[in-house]
């Protein structure tokens, strides 16, 4: 087991930023360590997402590259070791997701067709296949590519996000949908949009070609409220978020999200990774949201929602919404300098969409738009953002870590700058955990590396505590998960699909 201290980032003065804070840092703490890179076969997607059963002192962690779970027994002192692998290939293509609750595991594996139709396996503790009363068998029929599955905090309901994604020549497009199964009957029903009968579709993002509606809403990622009655479900392609009523298993609203001002001196992004430096500048550009995973916290009697806006286009070999800016035909009097914007050291080599921006249908593009936000949102339970992160992300790496930013690590060495083109160091995971009466949100960046941890006690106010960087250890933190230990020690579970690790970082309020 390796065992070693993870260094902090120090808040310090500085002329790149100055971040309120209400919470001290947390002490932290590598207690655990597990690498599945010896028994993978491409070296990477072993160990993408985790869960914890507290019951059995057990982690388990999706391994794509082998499809299978791997087990992991947890000590009392955090550390890991090998419990066994759960073999899925006779369920499917292989797993994307995982969860526990009680005696229960349940994975969500796509089928060998990803436009098939998937399915939600149950299996005990130990990992044999779950004999459930009620139940015959324990495979339950999910939608095409279930890509997440999530227990409600009551354990009445298992929830899987159906992406619903199209075949690589894109002449096969199923619909997008959220299965919700009742664990008092064990009946199994699917929340589809061909029945959403919203208001108003305004900037939801529907592009595929030749797709409806149905089709082209691709379910990412899960949060339920804290009374088992509501899901959010992220919508990431269509920047949108989707409300499913479990009880009804009814999606009864699909939000847009909306688009980010990179015009404006909180949100400035660096644009390009051919001018060899950091240069957070503004341009007139809007980001999409796009988030991966989602996350909810309550406070004063409201739910917020929480999420890490990664981004993500589509780019298959039958359709690409992806060009960069210096092949766009800019519209010259919405942008008179576009000769100098669409240099490679400028805006020339951000990745953006043909799918927007031509707003007068001329043929040239009058608006900008780029992947993902490059930040961490809060947004109310009816989809309206309450606050988001700006560009602190930026900001504090290129403060603490210049070396890393915006890199990616190759040949175990981060290429700075290598990812400002497209979508910046990626948020792409994010969890929360309660220490001491405060709530604090963990965010993973998946380009980048390493967790920002921010207070988030106030949710309409959240404030910038440190940042956790691990990024050399755990590279690509895919999964986070919270563990809480007693009130004011949690456990932190990373899992990371480019190390192929699992790890438990200690934090703890000091």
């Amino acid at each position: 087991m390796k065992k070693k201290l993870l260094s902090m980032a120090l808040l310090t003065s500085s002329a790149l930023i100055t971040l309120p804070s209400l919470a001290t840092e947390l002490s932290v703490k590598q207690v655990g360590y597990f690498s599945e890179t010896e028994k993978c076969v491409e070296k990477e997607s072993c160990t993408e997402i985790s869960a914890f059963s507290a019951k059995a002192n057990r982690v388990y962690a999706t391994n794509a590259d082998s499809n299978g779970i791997r087990m992991l027994n947890v000590s009392s002192s955090g550390e890991l070791k090998d419990a066994g692998f759960i073999d899925l290939s006779n369920y499917g293509g292989g797993p994307n997701s995982v969860a526990v609750f009680d005696d229960l595991v349940a994975v969500a594996v796509e089928a060998d067709s990803k436009q098939a139709n998937g399915s939600i396996v149950l299996f005990d503790l130990v990992g044999k296949p779950a004999k459930v009363k009620g139940l015959k068998g324990n495979v339950i029929e999910a939608g095409a590519l279930p890509d997440m599955v999530t227990f409600s905090p009551d354990g009445k309901y298992i929830i899987a996000a159906n992406e619903g994604e199209p075949s690589k020549d894109y002449k096969v497009d199923p619909e997008g949908s959220v299965t919700v199964i009742d664990t008092t009957t064990w009946k199994a029903r699917k929340a589809t949009f061909t029945k959403y009968k919203g208001k108003s579709l305004k900037d939801v993002r529907v592009f595929g070609p030749n797709a409806n509606f149905a089709q082209d809403m691709e379910p990412e990622y899960i949060t339920v409220s804290k009374d088992s009655k509501t899901a959010w479900v992220g919508l990431q392609e269509n920047n949108a978020l989707a409300v499913v009523d479990l009880a009804k298993a009814e999606v009864t609203d699909v939000v847009a999200l909306g688009f980010k001002d990179h015009s404006k001196a909180e949100n400035a992004i660096d644009a390009s990774n051919k001018d060899g430096k950091i240069n957070i500048a503004t341009y007139p550009v809007k980001g999409m949201y796009m988030p991966d995973a989602i996350t909810s916290v309550s406070a004063n009697g409201k739910t917020y929602i929480l999420t890490a806006n990664e981004g993500d286009s589509r780019d298959y070999d039958g359709f690409s919404e992806e060009v960069r800016v210096a092949d766009l035909k800019l519209d010259p009097e919405a942008f008179p300098n576009a000769a100098e914007l669409q240099d490679k050291k400028v805006l020339g080599r951000l990745k953006t969409t043909t799918t927007m921006g031509d707003t007068d249908g001329d043929g040239d593009f009058d608006e900008i738009y780029s992947y993902g936000g490059r930040s961490f949102s809060v947004w109310s339970e009816d989809g309206q953002l309450v606050w988001d992160s700006g560009n602190q992300f930026a900001k504090k790496i290129a403060e603490l870590r210049p070396e890393d930013f915006n890199g990616q690590l190759e040949d175990g060495k981060y290429q700075m700058d290598d990812r400002s083109d497209d979508k910046g160091g990626e948020p792409e995971s994010i969890t929360v955990g309660t220490l001491n009466d405060r709530q604090y949100a963990f965010i993973g960046q998946e380009r980048t590396g390493g967790i920002f941890v921010y207070d988030v006690t106030n949710p309409e106010a959240p404030s910038y505590v440190q940042y956790i960087n691990n990024a050399m250890d755990n590279v690509s933190p895919e999964g986070l998960s919270f563990i809480q230990r007693n009130a004011n020690t949690g456990w932190l579970l990373i899992s990371c699909e480019i190390s192929n690790t699992v790890s438990i970082t200690e934090v703890k309020a000091q």
